[in-house]
């Protein structure tokens, strides 16, 4: 056997290894939205074949979008989600470019806390964050603008410490010659920041965008907390209601799940790779 045919057959094992693999995460998707379209009692007694003929029934879906506001959740949800993408991609670019570029007293120390700022989980820092936007007098509040903001600052801050990470490492390995020449030129640290840095960091500043995005639209717990009224409700707090008001009401329970999945994953396939394309050169150049 030459070294040509080994190595032909090693790749196309590895490539076996790898859809067998993906099978064990794409296939429950698959089960879900299946058992979406069935009767609840059709799930229990059949919850493995495909939705046809008598399986088959949107009565899931007509209960989920007759009995809830679907469409004003998507968008409290989609509101509040692009406005955390936005305000992590300014404040991490800025701050990573600064703790990339410039020395300064207690940098490295704040560099050290970032990154120890992704140890701690929300979980250990929701009271404390509640209690501080309630003196504010921005959280339990009937003002859908600032409950939704409620929402944001924390989401924000708790994606700050990933985002400036993959940032720095990605900026670090920028020449730094390019930013000689801007300033030789005339230009500011802004104008640096804005004119040169920013274009070439766009795959990484992508990825940590819909990273971000992803993670607050995905957030069940901080809305727990924060929305109080079914009208400012996002489409996993809505949802989750819709469930535990049913109990044990498997199809319903997987039209809900199908309504919260089906958005992230056409964002994932129209935009993975910007994801890949950004996680890739950070890990490299950093």
């Amino acid at each position: 056997m030459t070294k040509k045919e080994k190595s032909t057959i090693g790749r196309s094992l590895v490539y076996l290894i790898l859809i067998i693999w993906s099978m064990t995460t794409v296939y429950p998707i698959i089960w879900v939205v299946q058992n979406s379209f069935k009767a609840k009692d059709k799930i229990l007694a059949d919850s493995f074949s495909l939705p046809f003929g008598e399986l088959f029934t949107f009565a899931n879906y007509r209960k989920a979008f007759g009995n809830l506001n679907i469409l004003g959740a998507y968008k409290n949800s989609i509101f509040i989600s692009a406005m955390v993408a936005l305000f992590v991609i300014l404040f991490a670019g800025m701050g990573a470019y600064a703790l990339s570029r410039y020395r300064f007293f207690g940098s490295q120390a704040l560099h050290s806390l970032i990154i120890a700022g992704m140890m701690f989980p929300v979980f250990a820092t929701i009271i404390p964050v509640f209690s501080m936007e309630f003196a504010w007098g921005i959280a339990s509040t009937n003002s859908w603008f600032l409950t939704m903001l409620s929402v944001i600052l924390p989401q924000v801050a708790g994606n700050l410490s990933f985002a400036m990470v993959v940032l720095i490492g990605y900026i670090k390995g920028l020449p730094i010659e390019l930013e000689e020449a801007a300033y030789m030129e005339g230009c500011n640290a802004f104008q640096i920041y804005f004119k040169v840095v920013l274009p070439l960091t766009k795959p990484s500043f992508a990825t940590v965008a819909i990273f971000s995005f992803l993670w607050s639209y995905n957030d069940l717990f901080t809305q727990m907390f924060f929305m109080r009224r079914p009208d400012m409700y996002g489409i996993t707090m809505l949802l989750n209601q819709l469930t535990a008001k049913e109990g044990t009401n498997y199809g319903l329970m997987a039209s809900a799940v199908t309504l919260v999945i089906v958005p992230v994953i056409i964002v994932y396939c129209f935009l993975q790779k910007y994801i890949i394309k950004g996680m890739t050169a950070g890990a490299v150049k950093g």
